[in-house]
Order: C-alpha cells, then structure tokens, then sequence
C-alpha cells in the first residue's frame, strides 16, 4: 500500500512527527524543540494531497540501493530526453569525496543511473588545500574511488570558470561555475545528504551551488562575493545565503533540465568533503527525489528533526544555522518549502 503525505508548517512550537515503517506513515502533532525558530514560525500550510497544488512532490522509498535509486528517479517522471542522452550531454553532479574515508556515495550503488542516462560525473576543484584541488590530482581520487571505471568523469573547471547571472539576489549579483557546465544539456544532481562543519547541512542545494561553483566560485560563495581567491572569514549567514542563490543561477540557467535525488546514508554530522568524518550515529534513513530543491532539502531536515536518534545531526544543523540556506531559496524562488511525501 501507498500512502502520500502532506507536510503542514505549522505556526508556533507544534512540529510533524513520523511514525512510520516500511507500509507507510501515520502523522502525529508532537512538540518538537529540534527544529529552528525560522522552521517552526513558517506560515505556508499545505492542504490535503487532494488540493494542494502548490506542493511541489517529493518522492521517498526507504530501499537504500540501485533498485531504490532508479525507482526514485522514475517517479519524477521527468528525464532527458534521447537525443540528450545518446548525445552523452547528461551531467551526473555528485561528490567524488576527499580521500581517505569520505561517506561518497560509491559506485555500486549509483552505476545503475549513471549508465541508464548515458551520464558523465561531473565534479570542481575545491578552493581548499587538499586532494581534490587540482585537476589531476582530483581525477585520481575519481579513479581511486570507482567511478571512472562506471562512467567518463569531468571536472567542470578544468579549463576555468564562466559567469551566471543571479537574479533576485540579496548577496550576489553572479556565479561562477566551471566553463564545461555549458557542455551538458541536462543535469542530475546526486547528493548525500549529511551534515557539514561550515553549511550546517548538505543536500540538493549546496550540490547545486558549492558543488558546482569552481575553485574561485566557491570562495565567491563563501565570502558572499568579496573575494574570488580566499574562501575563508565571511559572514556565516551571509554565506548561507550565498548559497541559495549561486544555486538559483544554475537553475535558471537550466531552465528545468534538472532534476535532484538525495541519498539519506551514512549521515554523520560531517560532509564528504572531510577524508576522516565523525563516524554517524542514526541510522540510514532512505533515499527522496524531487523537482524542486527547496523541497526536498526540506522534507531530509523533517526526517532528521524527528527521527528518534537524530541529535547529533540536529545540534550540526542547528548551531550553524543551516536551516537558513532552505528559508532564503523559497525567498528568492529556488523552491517551496511546502511538499507532499509520496511513498514509493
């Protein structure tokens, strides 16, 4: 049996709480001191799965493997179209992980969709010292890492960086993204979700902004769009929000030629962009795919916030005001916050 969920914001301190197995869920109203007041003060309400149009949908199956993988990507019903995909211009985003013991996700498990779209991985060089700086050395942690032997791998800044327009910005006017980024017609965005020392969190969003911003974009990121060399010392919330927008710019630039799916394992409170992370202490949650980033970010945060062994992953998220990064994409348009829970 299915069951499709509606998530409701409520004002005030009440929060969903799950209790769900692998039939379905059933919604309980439970307090909840997990979530940040910018979370529990939202206002947008969603109907019932019947009339909620402005739900954007997000598809979950608790199946962590290649099976889980491709059902969640056929459930968008959306995928490049052949001509794309026998022109082998479908970009993989993911994560190739800082070496030794990053939580990447490995080959096994995503070869199934890689190969299904005829996909390149695609990946930037880091703006800090380490394995994955340079482009040769990055290759070689590819290739160390089993993914060159599924699918050809790019790093976009190879050959430099080009400007995309953010429009609606608070904090940036432009992004910068490795120049192959206009080598791809289409792009899939697989992201681990987890969290991160500096984000507070990682998903969708920051795959699509960080992840896909070259060396100098993410210092551009990072500093709120003061320097173009040095990542560090910026404003903390200046820089989430940096994110939400350099992510806009590429989605606008796609113009719906983008689909995401987070892959919710191994969630230690660190990203893999650290070669020795905090071992995670929850269990594996489940794999989401969604059209619209903002929500399906947000229903991974929902499903931490009331997963009874989530504290360790709450308290990363909360005290650098990750939560943040999700608030000012549906600001600006990236997404709604609003979404519909479809299990698969």
């Amino acid at each position: 049996m299915k069951k499709n969920l509606v998530f409701k914001k409520f004002v005030g301190y009440a929060a969903i709480c799950l209790i769900g197995g692998v039939v379905g869920f059933t919604l309980v109203s439970c307090n909840s001191s997990a979530q940040s007041a910018e979370t529990k003060s939202a206002a947008t309400t969603a109907g019932t799965s019947e009339n909620s149009s402005a739900a954007s949908k997000v598809y979950f199956t608790t199946a962590i493997s290649p099976a889980g993988l491709m059902a969640a990507y056929n459930a968008l019903g959306q995928k490049p179209d052949n001509a794309t995909i026998a022109s082998g211009k479908v970009a993989v985003k993911m994560s190739t992980g800082e070496p030794p013991n990053s939580n990447y996700l490995r080959p096994d498990l995503i070869k199934d969709l890689v190969q299904s779209v005829n996909g390149t991985i695609v990946e930037s060089n880091t703006a800090y010292p380490g394995q994955r700086a340079s482009t040769a050395f990055h290759k070689q942690v590819a290739k160390d890492h089993g993914f060159t032997a599924i699918a050809n791998v790019d790093i976009l800044d190879e050959n430099g960086s080009v400007s995309l327009p953010v429009v609606g910005g608070a904090r940036l006017s432009e992004n910068f993204v490795g120049s192959h980024f206009k080598n791809y017609d289409y792009f899939v965005v697989l992201s681990h979700f987890k969290g991160h020392a500096m984000a507070g969190l990682g998903g969708a969003i920051k795959n699509i902004s960080i992840g896909i911003a070259s060396s100098e974009g993410k210092a551009w990121i990072h500093s709120a769009g003061k320097s173009r060399t040095n990542p560090w010392g910026g404003e903390q919330d200046a820089f989430l929000d940096s994110m939400a927008e350099a992510g806009k710019s590429v989605v606008d630039s796609l113009n719906g030629r983008i689909l995401y799916i987070n892959v919710m394992n191994r969630l230690s409170v660190d990203c893999d962009c650290n070669g020795n992370p905090a071992e995670p202490d929850m269990h594996d949650i489940g794999i989401l795919a969604s059209l619209d980033p903002v929500a399906l970010d947000q229903a991974c945060v929902d499903l931490v916030n009331t997963a009874p062994d989530g504290a360790s992953l709450i308290e990363r998220m909360t005290s650098r005001n990750g939560y943040r990064t999700i608030d000012h994409g549906a600001e600006i348009g990236l997404g709604t916050k609003v979404y519909e829970l479809i299990k698969l």
